[in-house]
């Protein structure tokens, strides 16, 4: 993958972060357990690569969301508006 530390430093200075900073919150492991939970939580709801959206309704009084469509991929507009537009024929 491209997210071993030396691709990690090298987008840190495509974007013009603050070397010393970045440097700093990479080697402490600060993130560490909220990035594994992420990938977690991203594994059990199918996620295999980025972008992915899933889009649903709220459950348990909007604190979860139970997931009825998935896009995977960058895709154009046309596909998040039809994606959408059933989802709220569905909600009627």
């Amino acid at each position: 993958t491209a997210l071993q530390v030396t691709d990690l430093k090298r987008y840190a200075m495509t974007l013009h972060l603050d070397l010393v900073k970045f440097q700093d919150c990479l080697e402490s492991g600060r993130y560490t357990n909220e990035i594994r939970k992420d990938l977690s939580e991203g594994q059990r709801a199918g996620v295999k690569g980025t972008p992915t959206f899933l889009i649903g309704t709220p459950e348990q009084g909007f604190s979860r969301m139970k997931a009825l469509k998935r896009i995977r991929g960058a895709q154009p507009y046309p596909v998040f508006k039809e994606v959408l537009d059933s989802m709220l024929i569905l909600q009627k």
